[in-house]
């Protein structure tokens, strides 16, 4: 039985002494380390650059809506003048009728 564990313990050392070249492993850990830094710091980059991005598209729609609202102001007013034009041009109208009226039955 005594053999049986040295011989057990001789395997285990024997295993361990064919891992001790563990540089090529932690080169990898550093590299995955490093990758994932970058992605984070890519990460935050992409978000921050989101939400400017949002602010400008909602600055960008606050200006386009009061420009809406600036030319229905000026169509209102071009409308209502219009309107009153159409009444003075009515009124003339009228008025020549009723002078020719008076001229052909006079």
């Amino acid at each position: 039985m005594k053999l049986g564990i040295k011989i057990a313990a001789l395997a285990a050392v024997a295993a361990l002494a064919g891992c001790t070249d563990l540089k090529p492993l932690q080169a990898q850990v550093d590299d995955l380390k490093a990758k994932v830094s970058k992605l984070s710091s890519d990460d935050a980059a992409h978000a921050a650059s989101d939400a400017a991005n949002f602010k400008a598209a909602n600055d960008a729609a606050a200006a386009a809506s009061k420009a809406a609202a600036a030319a229905q102001s000026t169509a209102n007013q071009a409308l209502a003048a219009a309107q009153a034009a159409q009444s003075g041009v009515d009124a003339t109208n009228e008025k020549i009728d009723r002078m020719f009226k008076r001229s052909v039955s006079k």
